[in-house]
This record gives structure tokens, C-alpha cells and sequence, in this order.
């Protein structure tokens, strides 16, 4: 059975180059003209990944990536942006979109993405532990969950897909470089603002005291550690 994608863009033109290329490089595809109509589908039918361009008609594609992710779809999202801007790409990621691009781009880029995220969400490593405990933290990587003094954890995708890395590599330094290149799986060329912002929102939710961190170190000009918290 082939993967589904649904695209989502008002441009018609960017929508059929999209279309045309996805199905000839092997997926099902369905579309949508409006963030509304994104929403609806999204909701109501199952996607293997959602190509969501960020300036929309009726309802930003900021926004209905926050309320699927409010809603727990965790539907892989590439989001596409017209913006060249650092903040927009960031927020995006902040909001739960696993990638993003640039327009304008390249139907290959395009697909090499979606492949990409697809190969990440379907991954599954038999050598896995079925969990990890560091301190009053515990990691369930099957079950995509995590607690803290028994207190059940939310994270994006990307934020819960870093902070397994950073536990199976506990006490390991971790460069932003070697970060972007597991979890993201490409090259983002020097934007490592990335995994600094999605480093301080785990903090948000697991450190006591942020300002203090005991569970993810920064180690001054090379990366971040993972600790065992001392007593």
C-alpha cells in the first residue's frame, strides 16, 4: 500500500509541480487550497506526511500545525515557507513541523525531504532498551512518552526525538553539528540556533531549575552532555 501525502498550498501551480512529482516518485497524494481545509482533512484522514506551506488562506499553516499537534496528530509536517527568515523556520519547528524548506525550491529537494522524515518515523531499532532512566527521568522510546517524578511529559517530535540521542548518549558530549546531523538527518549549514531551541524547551519541562540545568550540560564551546543528576 503506498504512503499518502497530503499537500497544501494556494498556489494551484506549486500544488500540481508538487503533485506530479510526489505520485511520480511513488506516493498517493490529496490536497488542500486552505488552512481550514487542511485542518479538516488532516483531522479526519490518515497521512503518512503533510507538505504545509506556511502563508494560507483561512487559517496560517503556523496555526493548524499548533492545533493538529494540540489534537496529538503526530502526522509528520514539512513545512514549506516563503520567508527567508530564521524566526519563521524556528517558530515552525517550535510549533511541531519535523522539517522545512524554502521556496523557492526543488522538486527533488522536495521529495529527498519527505523520504528523509519518512525513514526517521518509521525507523525502528531492535536493539532499542525499552527504556531509559536518568534520575526522575524515564524515556519510553517505543511508546514516544516520557515522565518525570511520575509526571507525564508532552514534547513535540523533534524535541522527544533529540532528547532520546541525548540519553542513549549519556555522558557523552554531543556537538550541534553531530545534533542536527542525527536528528534532523541532513546538514541545516551552520544553523545550530535549531537545537539550541529545541535543547531549552526540554529543559523547560524536565530541569528543575533552568537556569541550573542537571539533566542536559552545556559544555562551553563544544556541545551538550547528558548527566546523571547529582545528589
Amino acid at each position: 500500500m503506498k504512503q499518502k501525502i497530503l499537500i497544501v498550498d494556494d498556489e494551484k501551480s506549486i500544488v500540481t509541480l508538487l503533485q506530479y512529482n510526489i505520485e511520480r516518485a511513488g506516493f498517493d497524494t490529496a490536497v488542500a487550497y486552505s488552512g481550514t481545509e487542511a485542518y479538516d482533512k488532516a483531522i479526519h484522514e490518515p497521512f503518512d506526511l503533510i507538505v504545509l506551506d506556511l502563508m494560507l488562506p483561512g487559517m496560517e499553516g503556523t496555526e493548524v500545525c499548533k492545533k493538529l499537534r494540540q489534537e496529538k496528530t503526530d502526522t509528520p509536517i514539512l513545512m514549506l515557507t516563503a520567508k527567508d527568515d530564521e524566526l519563521d523556520k524556528v517558530l515552525g519547528l517550535e510549533l511541531g513541523a519535523d522539517d522545512y524548506l524554502t521556496k523557492p525550491f526543488s522538486p527533488k529537494e522536495v521529495i529527498a525531504r519527505i523520504k528523509a522524515i519518512l525513514r526517521r518515523t518509521h525507523k525502528q531499532t531492535k536493539s532499542e532498551l525499552p527504556y531509559f532512566k536518568i534520575g526522575q527521568l524515564i524515556i519510553y522510546p517505543e511508546q514516544y512518552e516520557a515522565t518525570i517524578d511520575d509526571k507525564v511529559l508532552t514534547f513535540t517530535r523533534k524535541e522527544f526525538e533529540l532528547l532520546v540521542y541525548l540519553a542513549r548518549h549519556k555522558e557523552k558530549v554531543l556537538s550541534r553539528d553531530q545534533l542536527l546531523s542525527a536528528v534532523w538527518n541532513y546538514d541545516f549549514s551552520g544553523d545550530t540556533r535549531i537545537v539550541d531551541v529545541h535543547v531549552s524547551h526540554i529543559r523547560e519541562k524536565i530541569e528543575p531549575d533552568t537556569k541550573q540545568p542537571v539533566y542536559i550540560k552545556t559544555v562551553r564551546g563544544l556541545g551538550y552532555k547528558m548527566e546523571e543528576p547529582s545528589d
